[in-house]
């Protein structure tokens, strides 16, 4: 399962997607407030949000899964892991964090931004230099539009994230991925989760942003599939 980030839809993962390859069963989705997905105009938690997962794998008929998440998609499949641990067969923790709290405030500029300002932004937020050249709009694409509610919604959700005291007990084996320069989900949250997960292993990008889905997905495809114990493609 491709959990998408804060304020993308499930079309994120295409980059990614493409390089999975063969043996690989590879489902995203909509978030609510996402893409196609309708929901009623209340609020809800990253904990809604993980049980709005398992919901899905109840829908597909499917016992467990593999949840690879990123930035606020990882927020999520982080509490899925520990509403539902039975559900998980195992974590992909890209450009993600523990806590809201060690985000700097970059974060919540991005999120009082307008859509047109935003995607102006993620460039440099998103993709080194270097990958900028080669990917061009692809970051600022994958920028959802939202009305203010559903944004609103996503990041009242995103701000209430705060599981370092609990990383202990997630249970599911755990690949973390994380650019060594992202610029809003620090490295030093991919390290604390390395320490206190207790079957994790932390995979570094040197020079990585927060996009590194899209500008590395060749790569962090290799590793997830290494990580599933998939043949090499």
């Amino acid at each position: 399962m491709l959990v998408h980030g804060g304020e993308s839809d499930r079309t994120q993962f295409a980059t990614l997607r493409a390089h999975l390859g063969a043996g690989i069963r590879a489902i995203s989705y909509d978030q609510r407030d996402s893409g196609i997905t309708v929901n009623p105009p209340v609020p809800y938690t990253p904990g809604d949000l993980a049980d709005d997962l398992v919901a899905l794998l109840d829908a597909l008929g499917l016992e467990r899964a593999h949840l690879l998440g990123t930035s606020f998609g990882g927020t999520v499949v982080q509490h899925a892991a520990l509403r539902h641990p039975e559900r998980v067969a195992s974590l992909i923790l890209v450009a993600t964090t523990p806590s809201f709290a060690l985000c700097p405030k970059t974060v919540d500029e991005l999120f009082d931004m307008s859509h047109d300002d935003r995607q102006k932004a993620v460039a440099d937020l998103f993709i080194t230099p270097e990958g900028q050249a080669k990917l061009q709009t692809r970051a600022a694409r994958t920028l959802a539009v939202r009305d203010p509610e559903k944004s609103g919604r996503r990041h009242d959700a995103a701000r209430q994230h705060e599981i370092r005291d609990h990383l202990g007990e997630i249970a599911a084996p755990t690949l973390i991925v994380h650019g060594t320069e992202d610029l809003l989900a620090p490295y030093s949250g991919a390290a604390l989760m390395e320490q206190r997960i207790p079957n994790a292993e932390l995979r570094s990008i040197e020079g990585g942003r927060h996009g590194i889905t899209m500008e590395f997905a060749e790569p962090i495809a290799g590793w997830v599939r290494e990580f599933l114990g998939v043949a090499a493609a």
